[in-house]
């Protein structure tokens, strides 16, 4: 990824979770959870997982404790209320997820969320023991300290959404550019388009898919001769995850399968790993869709080397000097 890119996603991103800070959704919760009327028994802290040490810190310094324990009664009546208390443990939405399922519908106020009684326990016991180890870790911990964790981890999960809309839109745009391309240079077939669109015949018998594992396969006979793998994240950080991803996929394809790889960070970890794959190569998605060249010479490598169903394709500097 060029620097240009770079700080191009990077003030994108910033903007996107400045507004979202600003939206002072915190600042909201923070006033329901504080004029909850409901009945909140703590005496059974053992079963809250709230530590006793903690417990007394938070009476001691005369904090209201709904303000830093969670209590399934107060989630179930308030579902968005998950945003400060996890906010306050400083946990990522994945996190929870590993422990009660997704909470997306909690915290984004959907009409549709549903809280059980079970559900919202194991989330409090969650939050709970990870809030009651921050304040026992700390010198002498202050409810603004719980307030300044709910901002970070509301810039951090925003951040993690940017970096998904990011991966979804990416390789939105490497399918709708192919279909384009595959129209316009006559491969597909008269009426191959699929009811649900995401199935064309073209030359020499083959067929193209758009779904998931593989992003992009081209079957001949019933068997994956070429498939793409895109994966547009930017994030260095889930590189090794999405890697697994891509592992699985090309994995699974048959011994004769071409497998290419259309990325948007590959860390030199990640490259070393990626040598050692069964793949013929990786393109960079943002040279694919900013350089003609780049992008022609993908086409070609796909369609006229691996697939033999189109003529070689020349670069477009090229074609212009002729």
């Amino acid at each position: 990824m060029t620097d240009g890119r770079r700080t191009e996603e990077a003030i994108r991103r910033a903007v996107r979770i400045a507004r979202r800070i600003a939206e002072a959704d915190d600042l909201r919760v923070r006033g329901e959870i504080e004029a909850f009327a409901g009945d909140l028994e703590f005496t059974d802290r053992e079963s809250l997982a709230i530590e006793e040490s903690a417990w007394e810190h938070v009476r001691r310094a005369g904090i209201e404790p709904r303000l830093v324990f969670a209590h399934p009664a107060l989630l179930e009546a308030i579902p968005r209320a998950s945003i400060h208390y996890r906010g306050v443990a400083l946990l990522s939405r994945k996190r929870v997820a590993a422990i009660a399922g997704t909470i997306e519908r909690w915290e984004d106020g959907s009409p549709n969320a549903r809280v059980t009684r079970d559900k919202a326990l194991r989330v409090c016991r969650l939050y709970n023991a990870v809030i009651s180890s921050i304040i026992l870790d700390a010198t002498d911990w202050a409810l603004e300290n719980g307030y300044r964790n709910v901002l970070a981890t509301i810039g951090i999960t925003e951040d993690g959404a940017m970096r998904n809309l990011i991966g979804q839109t990416g390789e939105r745009e490497v399918k709708e550019r192919m279909l384009d391309w595959a129209r316009r240079n006559g491969l597909l077939a008269d009426g191959a388009e699929g009811d649900a669109a995401t199935e064309w015949s073209m030359r020499g018998g083959v067929r193209m898919l758009f779904g998931s594992e593989p992003d992009i396969g081209f079957r001949r006979n019933g068997d994956f001769a070429a498939i793409v793998e895109v994966k547009a994240g930017t994030d260095p950080a889930g590189a090794l995850e999405r890697l697994g991803a891509i592992k699985k996929t090309f994995d699974e394809a048959p011994v004769a399968c071409r497998n290419f790889l259309v990325a948007g960070v590959v860390t030199p970890t990640m490259r070393q790993r990626l040598g050692e794959m069964r793949m013929e190569r990786d393109f960079d998605i943002h040279a694919l869709l900013t350089d003609r060249a780049a992008w022609a010479d993908f086409m070609n490598e796909l369609f006229h080397h691996a697939l033999r169903i189109a003529p070689e394709v020349r670069p477009p500097e090229e074609r212009a000097d002729r």
